[in-house]
This record gives C-alpha cells, structure tokens and sequence, in this order.
C-alpha cells in the first residue's frame, strides 16, 4: 500500500536528527515544500537557533502554522525497539523521536496547505508557517525573537494553531485553548555554618526555613476558574548541608515553581513570597524566571472553526482544556493572536519508542484544511 503525503514528510522530517537546538535541515526542507506554493521565505537565525517565516499574502487576517523542529534527546538508544532517528512503520503506528512532538503535526500542516491553497488560490486572507528549532531547549532564541520581530513591523498573527500533540485518547478529543503561566524561584536562605554539637553558635539555614516553606506550600494564591485550576506551588529541588552528618549547613538552596492561572500574575505572586519569607525574619536571596504568562482563548472564530472541523473530520467533539505545561503559544498570545493547540495524541512524547498513529496524522490534515476553509473561505 502506498505511504500517504503526510507520513512520506513525516519520516522525512523524524530522519534528521535534530536534537534541540539543532534544526538539521528541517525548515529548509519545509521552504522548499513551502516556496512553490506561493510563500515569502525568511530564515530568522538568532544565535544557535534557526526559525522560519514563511507567509503567503499580505492581507489579513493572517492565520499561521506555530510549531518546532527541534526534538528532545532520545536517550538510551539501546532502549529503543527501532533506532529514534529512523522512521518505521509498524502495524499502522509511525516510530521515531519527533513522531507525535512534533514532526507529524508539522507534516499534516504542510500537505494541508498544499490542498488547500491549490483548491482556493485566491483565499481571504494571509497563511503563515512560525517554526524554530528552541522550543525544547531554553527558548530565549527561538517563537518568542520571531514575535519581537514581528511586533517590531506591525506584522499580526490573528489566528495561530499550535501542532503540539494535544490529544489524549483519539484525536482531537482535546485542544487547548490556554495554558498556565510558568514562574520559577531560586531562593537561598542563609544560616551560619557550624558543627551540630554546638548549634548555638550556628544557624541552621534548614531550620529557620521550613515554617516559610511550609506555608508557602499550604497557601492557596487563588480559586482558578472555570478555565484553570487554582494557581500551584511545588517545591522542585531542595539542598543543603557538605555531605558530612557532623556540620550544620551555612545556605539552603530551594527551587520552586508556580503553575499560575489567569487570576493571578506573576510580580503578584512574587510579592506574596517575599512576604512570607519576610515574616519569617529570613535572610535570603531570591531570583526568579518568568517561563511564561497564562493565556486563553476562550471564544472567537479559531476555536469555533476548531472544534466544528473537529467533529465533522472524526464524528466526535472536542473538549478544550488548558491543562499541561506550557508550549510557544504563550509568546504568540499576548500579541492579541487567538491560539489553540491542537495535535495527535500525546501519550509518548518524551518517552522511549516516541509514536503515532499514521491514520490519525492523515485525519490532522484534513482538519487542518477544514480549518483553513471555514476561516479563510
């Protein structure tokens, strides 16, 4: 049986092993699909990361393709049943690292605007394609350059779909239409270094800490809403002491993050800490690492398209939701864009043996065209 468009640029795609920030060839691969269609090429490099800006037309509104090249290493290689960065297919699932995050969604989005620019050729609006290679790396070169980019000329997204893989159980039975912010604290509290005999003539920076970090562990910043969960706190790594039983630590050292909704902001929930810790008469330094702001699309013409292709491709609705970590659709957002996520499902990303329906991969495309049509038809 002959291999459908999709899973031929799928394979083709998971073959090139580019392990974040690597792209390996990818988006050039993709501007040369992409060129004879019509699309304006732009090749973006910032420091160790490639992007692509590849857009057909200058109108608006501008519906764009968001998504990344980049993988994330596979490991141990022995591990795998079929080596990650040679594409199989067996019993009608694709394997390879990329499969489901997110190489088959970039393919779907690439046959899908292939079908649906040769059909409509004069179609409203603009069509773009925003990929980099750092979405799974540190993601300071990578969507959030192009966006400054983009804002710095007046160039609006006003309809983003993100390929990441959104599904849980069958395709498309989830999207997300938001996501959580990400703020992260490194915090340092200082004690007085000395042997355990004589705690007196120390402080013990673990001691004085831990009534502030158990309230910061049992505050409630927030009630969510009907789109998020309440705001989280999770203490991610935590260390003191030399290792020797008979020494009582001069520092700890805490790790912390917040996975915070839209009733909270980010200088918010720094302040609130700081006030805890204050209260607790600490002696600390603290920095912190904003990952991302919270963002919703919780109406309008993208999630509506989304969820009416949805159904009328696999028969079955779609549930949004904004569950997860976060992906580059919290730098698209705050520009104004309407962003939804929707790709295959995701139940083996990051994992040994990374795979994907080959059948679900050819649905994604169809919805992807059933999209563009309903928007920009």
């Amino acid at each position: 049986m002959a291999e459908s468009e999709v899973l031929q640029l799928a394979k083709a795609l998971i073959a090139r092993r580019s392990v974040t920030p690597e792209d390996a060839g990818c988006q050039q691969m993709m501007a040369e699909y992409l060129a004879p269609l019509g699309f304006d090429i732009e090749s973006m490099v910032f420091h160790d990361t490639t992007n692509l800006w590849a857009r057909r037309g200058q109108a608006r509104p501008l519906f764009c393709f968001a998504g990344h090249t980049d993988v994330v290493p596979p490991g141990d290689e022995r591990q795998w049943h079929t080596p990650p960065f040679e594409p199989v297919v067996k019993d009608g699932i694709l394997y390879g690292r990329g499969a489901a995050d997110m190489k088959g969604s970039l393919a779907a989005a690439l046959v899908a605007t292939r079908r649906f620019v040769e059909a409509h050729p004069e179609h409203a609006g603009a069509i773009a394609f925003l990929i980099t290679s750092d979405e799974e790396g540190p993601f300071i070169n990578g969507t959030i350059k192009v966006v400054e980019t983009l804002e710095a000329r007046n160039e609006k997204i006003d309809w983003c779909i993100v390929g990441e893989p959104s599904s849980t159980n069958k395709l498309g039975d989830v999207v997300k239409n938001g996501r959580r912010g990400s703020l992260t604290g490194q915090l340092t509290v200082k004690g007085v270094q000395g042997h355990v005999a004589y705690p007196h003539l120390a402080a013990n920076p673990v001691h004085l800490a831990a009534p502030a970090l158990a309230e910061l562990a049992d505050t409630v910043w927030d009630q969510g809403n009907a789109f998020f969960p309440p705001t989280s706190f999770q203490i991610a790594n935590i260390a003191a002491g030399t290792g020797a039983p008979n020494v009582i630590p001069g520092d700890l050292s805490v790790q912390f993050n917040f996975r915070f909704c839209t009733e909270s902001r980010a200088d918010n929930l720094k302040v609130r800490v700081m006030e805890i810790l204050d209260r607790h008469g600490l002696e600390y330094d603290l920095d912190w690492v904003l990952n991302g702001e919270p963002f919703l699309t919780d109406h309008g013409a993208l999630l509506q398209a989304t969820a009416e292709a949805i159904e009328e491709i696999t028969g079955s609705p779609t549930d949004p939701q904004t569950t997860g970590g976060t992906s580059d659709g919290r730098f698209i957002a705050p520009t104004g864009a309407q962003v939804v996520e929707l790709g295959p499902c995701n139940a083996t990303i990051h994992k040994v043996n990374e795979c994907v329906s080959v059948d679900d991969l050819d649905e994604l495309a169809l919805c992807y065209q059933r999209i563009m049509e309903k928007l920009l038809c």
